[in-house]
């Protein structure tokens, strides 16, 4: 049965039209003539039965009808671009998995151990794109999300990965050698580098060993991890942060711990992907492997 989808070309001269709200745009951007635009989108309006732009003065308006299709069509556009993509990249073979990740997870914890995956499936391709906070998964790329936080986003399923196991880190000049052998209470009279996005987790940390400090709110604010870490590098101060995401700079000596306590906070890592897609191979194959990873870290680390 012959399918009734019009043709690519006017698929694509239109979605250009509608993005730029504008023939001429258009034109110049598909490499056709104005004249040429317009009798793509003509056809296309009759082909549709569906008046998709009305002619002004001004130039042309999307209608209603011309402003959602645009939109719809785009996506579709987007996704045909992208399983091209794909098939060139792996020239047949494997897959692609686009993930949103926390920065910082994947650059210290992530990388590290993915190489095992990719070696283990010959062929798959994982692209990461930095997202921090929690978004809805259609229209965009996304097969998955790893995310730091609540879990329980509509239309998601989560695996939990693991929780933060919270360490106060500080450069061993800024300690002048006295790391182990400093009290809470010495501690919380140090510059405490504060991270923006968690306004009381000093305060927790230090309420966990029992202490109350009037600063524990107080000091550079920074967003990400790694500018913790570095300001915390370079003795601008203590740094709390979770062990996960310093190992290398402890192993290195780059950082110590000021005190030998570490403290579980109510973040967690998980998993979090559409449920529509939950069984897709490649999907499954990747969550079973991190599973996996997750589970010898957290054995490691005596985080349950």
């Amino acid at each position: 049965m012959r399918r009734k989808i019009p043709t690519t070309a006017a698929l694509s001269v239109f979605e250009s039209a509608a993005r730029h709200r504008s023939f001429t745009l258009a034109a110049t951007e598909q490499a056709m003539t104005q004249s040429a635009v317009s009798r793509q989108i003509a056809g296309l309006e009759a082909f549709l039965g569906v008046k998709l732009f009305r002619r002004t003065k001004r130039g042309v308006v999307l209608t209603e009808a011309g402003l959602h299709y645009g939109t719809q069509v785009g996506l579709r556009l987007q996704e045909i671009e992208r399983d091209t993509l794909e098939l060139m990249a792996s020239r047949g073979q494997g897959g692609t998995l686009e993930l949103g990740v926390v920065p910082t997870f994947a650059t210290k914890w992530l990388l590290p151990r993915l190489g095992a995956f990719q070696r283990e499936h010959e062929g798959v391709l994982v692209n990461l794109i930095p997202r921090t906070r929690p978004f809805l998964f259609e229209g965009t790329p996304f097969d998955a999300a790893i995310y730091a936080g609540e879990a329980g986003w509509p239309g998601t399923e989560a695996h939990f990965l693991m929780r933060e196991s919270l360490m106060a880190v500080a450069s061993p000049e800024l300690l002048g050698g006295r790391q182990g052998r400093i009290t809470p209470e010495e501690l919380s009279r140090l510059p405490l580098l504060q991270q923006s996005t968690r306004p009381y987790a000093w305060r927790e940390w230090l309420e966990s060993v029992g202490v109350r400090a009037a600063n524990d709110m107080a000091g550079p604010r920074y967003e990400l991890f790694s500018m913790l870490t570095e300001a915390a590098i370079h003795g601008m101060g203590v740094a709390l942060i979770p062990r996960l995401l310093v190992e290398d700079e402890l192993a290195r000596g780059r950082l110590v711990p000021v005190l030998p306590h570490e403290h579980l906070s109510h973040r967690a890592y998980y998993l979090i992907y559409p449920q529509q897609r939950s069984e897709r191979p490649l999907l499954a194959a990747f969550r079973r492997w991190l599973a996996q990873e997750a589970q010898h870290y957290r054995e490691a680390h005596g985080l349950g």
